[in-house]
């Protein structure tokens, strides 16, 4: 497979659009076409979905896969050559809860990297190994304990989450029976927020019809920050929710604990940077474990 077709088929799934793509290697997008379908022809498959974003087919995200770890290798290569390139690129997925916490200390520990850039995608933890099976990141943040093929899984610890609100909107929404959930308002961090999703189990019969005011805030800081002011109830992981409940701006709404355990997946690649990294994951997560 040609070197340079296999990283035009990553740019292209990296940017989300053939021009993209040719705006990023310095060619023009007809030269793009060209060396997919050159690379398609010789694979005998399709490999990318014209949609937008453009997107890999199976057989496409296999090669995104190679394209990857072929960009890696190239890097650090050049790297212990001595030449001047840029970056070493890590793509990992994350869920923004972990980023705005215990997974900070690895971009103090990047920053020191002389080589080394990341590329942090942004998704819930239960979605980023999606992430890392179609070949997007070398590495993912996750709540599955099972490898994906070809990776490695190292268990993080376990993220508590505690259903908290401000005092003023405890009062208003409490009855002799305890909490008022179904008139409470909520927050979700989004859509895909499976943690959330499951809030209710346990504090609300299913069966009791309600309409809940639930308002969607897509930002770790300014989910806490809609916390504390009072937008709605939430379910916060207790290191981002210790200082507010010291200062008494927030309480919790009852006793239960949500545990999420997490676990940290990374390609079986004989890398420099991508060892660098998990050494710096894993020892940023020892809180977790404590």
């Amino acid at each position: 497979m040609n070197p340079t077709h296999m990283a035009t088929l990553l740019a292209i799934v990296d940017t989300g659009s053939f021009e993209s793509a040719a705006a990023e290697l310095g060619v023009s997008p007809p030269a793009v076409s060209q060396r997919v379908r050159a690379l398609e022809g010789e694979i005998g498959r399709v490999l990318l979905r014209r949609t937008t974003p453009v997107a890999p087919t199976e057989a496409g995200e296999v090669l995104v896969q190679a394209a990857r770890r072929m960009a890696l290798l190239e890097a650090e290569t050049d790297a212990q050559m001595g030449r001047r390139i840029g970056r070493v690129p890590l793509a990992v997925a994350i869920n923004a809860d972990s980023l705005a916490t215990w997974f900070r200390p690895v971009l103090a520990r990047a920053a020191a990297w002389r080589h080394t850039a990341l590329q942090l995608r942004l998704e819930d933890e239960a979605h980023t190994l999606a992430l890392l099976r179609r070949g997007d990141v070398l590495g993912a943040v996750t709540r599955e304990a099972t490898p994906v093929s070809g990776c490695h899984a190292v268990p993080l610890g376990t993220v508590r989450y505690r259903a908290v609100a401000t005092p003023r909107l405890r009062s208003r929404y409490s009855t002799l029976e305890g909490v008022d959930w179904a008139r409470m308002p909520a927050l979700r961090f989004g859509p895909r927020d499976g943690l959330q999703d499951v809030d209710l189990e346990g504090r609300l019969d299913p069966s009791v019809r309600r309409q809940r005011r639930v308002s969607h805030v897509p930002s770790s800081e300014a989910f806490v920050e809609a916390t504390r002011v009072g937008l709605g109830w939430s379910l916060l992981p207790e290191q981002q929710a210790a200082p507010l409940l010291a200062s008494g701006e927030l309480v919790f709404l009852d006793d239960r604990v949500q545990e999420v355990p997490l676990f940290w997946q990374r390609w079986r690649l004989e890398s420099a940077a991508l060892s660098e990294l998990s050494a710096a994951v894993l020892e940023a997560s020892a809180e977790l474990r404590a």
